[in-house]
């Protein structure tokens, strides 16, 4: 798997004869090679989109990626490593999503950026599931819980 991605880790999609890696760059290439309209044609709302998808896929979830937990909860004795890997993602989604349900306040409508699905709402639902997964109190984020409603409801 290595020589197909060089962080060992998921995800990597095989597709037009490419390998690729890296969630965002996958969205994009997916958007771009498929006449998606995940990245609104306006810059500024492109970049509100980008940097919503951009605080939870570098901000929240890169520290709670399985190379990450596995690192740490191998420093901690094994009587304490399920407490300790609840307390560390419900510390990360907490901080990450505070700062998160900030930037909503400017930038989303229906969705994370408006009215309009993007790449930002792509993002933002298995950061939900891990929040749920780590207990994390979601009554603290009111705009992402309505909007990963609203994405619960697509098919």
């Amino acid at each position: 798997y290595q020589a197909k991605n060089s962080m060992r880790e998921v995800p990597t999609l095989f597709i037009d004869g490419r390998h690729l890696t890296q969630s965002l760059s996958i969205i994009e290439y997916l958007n771009e090679t498929r006449n998606g309209k995940l990245l609104p044609s306006d810059p500024g709302q492109r970049q509100k989109v980008r940097a919503v998808s951009d605080l939870i896929a570098q901000g929240i979830q890169s520290v709670q990626n399985l190379r990450v937990l596995q690192r740490a909860m191998s420093l901690v004795p094994e009587d304490q490593k399920t407490a300790t890997k609840i307390s560390w993602g419900k510390y990360w989604i907490d901080r990450g999503f505070t700062a998160l349900e900030q930037l909503l306040k400017d930038t989303s409508g229906e969705f994370c950026v408006g009215d309009t699905l993007s790449m930002a709402d792509l993002c933002l639902v298995p950061q939900v599931y891990n929040a749920n997964r780590f207990k994390v109190d979601m009554s603290k984020f009111p705009i992402i819980s309505r909007i990963n409603a609203k994405l619960n409801t697509l098919d």
